[in-house]
């Protein structure tokens, strides 16, 4: 593997659910260090693509990477590498936050159980609360807690704030911030909070009906649009003039003439 390998990568994937295509011929690459927002409306593809990240699906056509290898072939020992905070954490209800960090540091030999607490305890959760009592917001810190305890070199983050209430979604987004900036993590995330994106992403996607509608570095999508007076555009714009009027690419300056 060479250094020169993006974090992640689907390569010409295409995804079929018996008629219906989730995704088509879908190709996109994320460069390690990077924050990457894959971003769409609901069925647009978003979750297909996060599975096949994960190797939990095969796609018809295609094939999806971590750090240049294959996720279908490779996954046991690349799932060591990546850190995962789904929208809906599938924790044991009887189980509470102490039982699953001692559970998860049986898994993986790098686990830092000091950190895990700590960061828990930031947060707020309840170490002896049983799951099926935990409010949404304590579930998606006690994920992202426990994805990041094993160090991970890529996260991921599939709408995990999806029903959190402002306050919550900010604490979630503050402490993927301070990773970034205490490790240069890579995160890949899908989310409908456009405010977090355009807080810490620096590179998007938009799928629209299973297919790539956009790619592209995050400021100069924002600026190519030019929809507000300091000569940028709002993210929301921006996914709305992709995705509601069907454009496709971003919009460049004609040439001027010679």
């Amino acid at each position: 593997m060479s250094t020169g390998d993006p974090a992640a990568a689907l390569d010409a994937v295409t995804v079929r659910y018996g008629r219906v295509t989730a995704l088509e011929r879908v190709s996109f690459a994320v460069p390690r260090g990077s924050t990457f927002a894959l971003l769409g409306r609901n069925g647009a593809g978003k979750s297909s693509a996060m599975r096949c990240l994960l190797g939990q699906r095969r796609p018809e056509a295609g094939r999806a990477t971590l750090f240049g290898r294959d996720v279908w072939r490779e996954r046991t020992s690349l799932m060591e590498r990546i850190g995962v905070v789904p929208e809906e954490p599938d924790f044991p209800p009887e189980m509470n936050a102490s039982a699953l960090v001692a559970f998860c540091g049986s898994l993986y030999r790098t686990w830092d159980t000091r950190q895990v607490m700590t960061r828990l305890d930031r947060f707020g959760v309840p170490l002896r609360v049983p799951n099926a009592q935990m409010s949404k917001g304590q579930k998606a810190q006690l994920a992202l807690a426990l994805a990041l305890g094993h160090g991970p070199e890529l996260l991921l983050l599939d709408d995990p704030t999806l029903g959190l209430d402002v306050i919550a979604r900010r604490d979630f987004f503050t402490e993927v911030i301070g990773e970034l900036a205490d490790r240069g993590m890579t995160i890949v995330m899908t989310t409908h909070d456009l405010a977090a994106v355009e807080r810490i992403a620096d590179h998007i996607v938009i799928l629209n009906g299973g297919k790539v509608v956009l790619d592209d570095d995050i400021e100069t999508v924002k600026a190519a649009f030019r929809r507000l007076p300091d000569g940028t555009a709002s993210l929301e714009e921006v996914f709305a003039a992709v995705v509601e009027q069907g454009a496709t690419g971003v919009p460049r300056e004609p040439e001027a003439a010679s």
